[in-house]
Order: C-alpha cells, then sequence, then structure tokens
C-alpha cells in the first residue's frame, strides 16, 4: 500500500523544496520506491524530483486540470511505497477565479484527494507567533487536514523549544526542526529554481538534504501521518493531453527544457514516437518525423550559439515547408525573426515567423491562460479551447503575423499575447498544460 502527503507552507521560500528533496532522498536510501508531484504549473521542481527518486514527477493543477485528469496522473502513486506532493506558493494561494478543478492552489489538491498536508513553518524573527500561524492554517479551510509541521531555519536550541511549546499547546505536532544550513539551498536562476538537468552538483546536494532532513526530521513520524493511497478508477494519463503527431520531432537540450513531463507521458501513451534532437548542437528535426515541437527553455542565454547554428535553421525551415512545427516560450521566440539578448545585441533565428522578442529591457509576464484557438496547431483543430502558463521576461518588439488565438487571463481579461501563425509555423507563449473540456 502506498502512503501519501504534500508538503506545503504558508508562503514561498520556506523550504518546501528542500523538504521535499531531502525527505524523498532519504526514503528512497531506506529503499523506498518514492512517487513524486508537483501542485500547479512550475516545471522546474518536477526535474529536481526526479533526480532525488529516480522517477518521473509530474504536476497537479487544479485550474487546468479536471479531476478526472487529476486522477489519471494520481495513478502511479499505487506502484510506490510513498508519494509526496510538493505545493507551490503558499497552501491556500491561487488566482481568483476557479478553473476546471480550482483556483490553482495546493489546498485544492490535499482537498480532492484527501492527502494530508505537511506544513514548512519558517519561525525566523518569531518564536510563539509560527503556532498562531499554523493553527490559522489548521482551521482555514474544512476538507484539508493538517498533520503537523516541519520548523525551518530555527536560529537556536532556545529558538526551537519556544516554538516546539506554543505548537504543543496548539495541538500541534512538530516532525522535526531544521537549523539554519545555506549550504543545501537550490540555486536560483530568472525564471526561478536552476533547472536540475544544469546544476552539476544537483545530486550532492540532494543527498546533503536527504542527510539533514533525517537527522533533524522524525521520518517515522511523517511516514506515519500520511495516507493511504485510495485507487482511482483513472488507468491511463493518456486523455490528459493529445499528441502533436505520430512521430514527434522534439528540441531537447539546455536551450529547450521546458515541457510538462504530463505531456511527454500522455503523447507516448496515446501511441506517439518522440524522436529528440538538439539545436545546439547544430542538429535539425528527424527527416522521417511528421511534426516538431520546440519547447520553452533559456534560448537568451544560448542566442549567439543558436543563431551560429545555420544547418540546425536550414533543416528547420525545410522541415516547414511541407510539415507542422509549434513552438512555446522560448522555442516560439527562437522561430521567430530574432531576438535581442539582456545586453541588447539582437541574434537572428529561425525567421518562419515574423516574431521580434527582447529581453534588454525585461519584463515579467507570468499567469495561467486559456486560449482560443483561431487556427489549428499539431493536434488541436481550431476552435478549441487550451489551459496553460505563461511565464517569460521578454518583450515583443514586432508580431506581423496573424494572431493564433484569443487568449485571457485566469480573471478573464484579454492577454495581448496571442501567438502568431504563418504557413505550417504556429507558436505560443503559454505552455500547454491541458484541453478544456
Amino acid at each position: 500500500m502506498t502512503a501519501a502527503l504534500i508538503i506545503s507552507a504558508p508562503a514561498s521560500g520556506a523550504g518546501k523544496t528542500t523538504l521535499t528533496l531531502g525527505l524523498a532522498r532519504a526514503c528512497r536510501d531506506r529503499g523506498m520506491t518514492v512517487q513524486c508531484f508537483k501542485s500547479g504549473p512550475d516545471y522546474i521542481d518536477p526535474a529536481f524530483h526526479k533526480a532525488a527518486t529516480g522517477l518521473p514527477s509530474v504536476n497537479l493543477d487544479s485550474w487546468a486540470m479536471s479531476r478526472a485528469a487529476i486522477d489519471a496522473l494520481v495513478v502511479r502513486a499505487v506502484e510506490a511505497d510513498i508519494a509526496i506532493a510538493e505545493g507551490s506558493m503558499g497552501l491556500f494561494d491561487g488566482v481568483a477565479a476557479p478553473g476546471v478543478g480550482g483556483i490553482g492552489a495546493t489546498a485544492d489538491v490535499a482537498a480532492m484527494l484527501g492527502w494530508p498536508v505537511v506544513l514548512v513553518i519558517d519561525p525566523s524573527g518569531q518564536a510563539q507567533t509560527a503556532a498562531a500561524i499554523a493553527m490559522g492554517m489548521r482551521d482555514f479551510r474544512p476538507g484539508v487536514r493538517i498533520a503537523g509541521v516541519v520548523l525551518n531555519n530555527v536560529a537556536s536550541a532556545r529558538h526551537e523549544g519556544l516554538v516546539r511549546h506554543a505548537m504543543a499547546e496548539a495541538d500541534i505536532a512538530v516532525f522535526g526542526a531544521l537549523p539554519r544550513n545555506a549550504a543545501i539551498a537550490v540555486p536560483k536562476r530568472h525564471l526561478g529554481l536552476v533547472q536540475a538537468e544544469e546544476q552539476a552538483k544537483a545530486d550532492h546536494l540532494i543527498a546533503d538534504a536527504a542527510r539533514f532532513v533525517a537527522e533533524h526530521v522524525d521520518l517515522g513520524a511523517v511516514l506515519r501521518a500520511a495516507v493511504t493511497v485510495v485507487s482511482s478508477k483513472a488507468t491511463t494519463s493518456s486523455g490528459v493531453a493529445k499528441p502533436p503527431g505520430q512521430r514527434i520531432a522534439l528540441a531537447r537540450d539546455a536551450a529547450f527544457s521546458f515541457v510538462y513531463p504530463h505531456m511527454l507521458e500522455a503523447w507516448r501513451a496515446a501511441g506517439a514516437e518522440i524522436v529528440t534532437f538538439s539545436p545546439l548542437a547544430d542538429e535539425g528535426p528527424d527527416a522521417d518525423a511528421d511534426v516538431c515541437w520546440l519547447p520553452g527553455g533559456y534560448p537568451e542565454l544560448h542566442a549567439g550559439r543558436l543563431a551560429a547554428c545555420a544547418r540546425f535553421r536550414r533543416a528547420l525551415q525545410s522541415f516547414a515547408e511541407t510539415r507542422p512545427v509549434h513552438g512555446e516560450c522560448g522555442g516560439y521566440m527562437v522561430l521567430g525573426a530574432g531576438l535581442t539578448d539582456g545586453d541588447g545585441v539582437r541574434h537572428e533565428m529561425a525567421g518562419l515567423l515574423g516574431l521580434e522578442t527582447s529581453f534588454a529591457k525585461r519584463r515579467m509576464h507570468l499567469g495561467y491562460r486559456l486560449a482560443k484557438l483561431a487556427a489549428p496547431i499539431p493536434g488541436y483543430d481550431s476552435g478549441a479551447r487550451l489551459r496553460g502558463h505563461e511565464f517569460h521576461y521578454s518583450t515583443i518588439v514586432a508580431q506581423p503575423d496573424m494572431l493564433l488565438a484569443t487568449v485571457h487571463d485566469a480573471t478573464g481579461a484579454t492577454v495581448a499575447e496571442t501567438g502568431s501563425r504563418r504557413r505550417n509555423t504556429t507558436g505560443t507563449f503559454f505552455h500547454l498544460i491541458a484541453e478544456d473540456r
């Protein structure tokens, strides 16, 4: 039987990822099979989860996904000894208007699945007040059960004692207390956490986190607080997303790495074949593929190198003459005419679209997106409604092509980044999560 729990916190930066990675690897070190999940649209944390457990981690998103889609993804938990879902932001944080399954809050997933929540509480600059915060979170939403807390960034034994005493008076279990340890902090980048596949010392960092957590957290108590996963009727994730083709040429390297794991799984489950290629290695899409997909990533960090990859650009241009090519966010920018980097230097891109983007003046674009297609993209017909998420710091200098979709944010407000299309090439700034059904 599989035990399951959720790691959450009152706010971002409390230490959710450190505890999740440490707990997951500590359980794996004890011979357990660990299945991780990520609540919300973050596409970086799942890569770290995989590095910690050896198994792919997938997103559970209550705004973009239906209950049936979430059930189809959670079913994999029954094959593990423990399932650990890492929350996003604060436990109850989401958007103002609900989507298909909720507002995108971790609490939605906790209530939906009945999994207990372990809160990471950072009592820096306070003591007994931390218990008041935990009490408020415990009582805020019926149907969400707080199993207990792990304290993080505890300053001293005296500090820990004060907080523990207050938690005991509030009848809140304390599973452990982590002293301040900056050495295992996961490094940052402008889009969030540095990708696990880029982090040369990722495994060393995770191993240190596991030792740190095992030393200061009562793992037995945490496991006893977890609940047994109830097997869902869902048996496959194939219904979560449609494959864009039968044989998919997928760009995959340091510049093109942001694609939701559940998307690739769904494509394969539906019988599609994925053939990867590296634009940074000057490779073109597979000649036998019937569609090419360029996901997001950090093309602005590799713009000069991409501009110099003439063979990649020629092969992509040739492919697009007869078959569809689609790009998401960074991939969309590379399909454009040019990309200006943070230093103000313009680099020539593939030229399949007229899009010009710039990072010279950074502006954050962040949030859920609901798009109604004005034209088809690979896998979806004109008129389809797609749910996704946008996160980048580029600005549009020129977007001369036909618009691809009418796009709104989670509040219903119109979004200017509509995506664009030209002949067989399409692109969007949002990363597709699921079709709106």
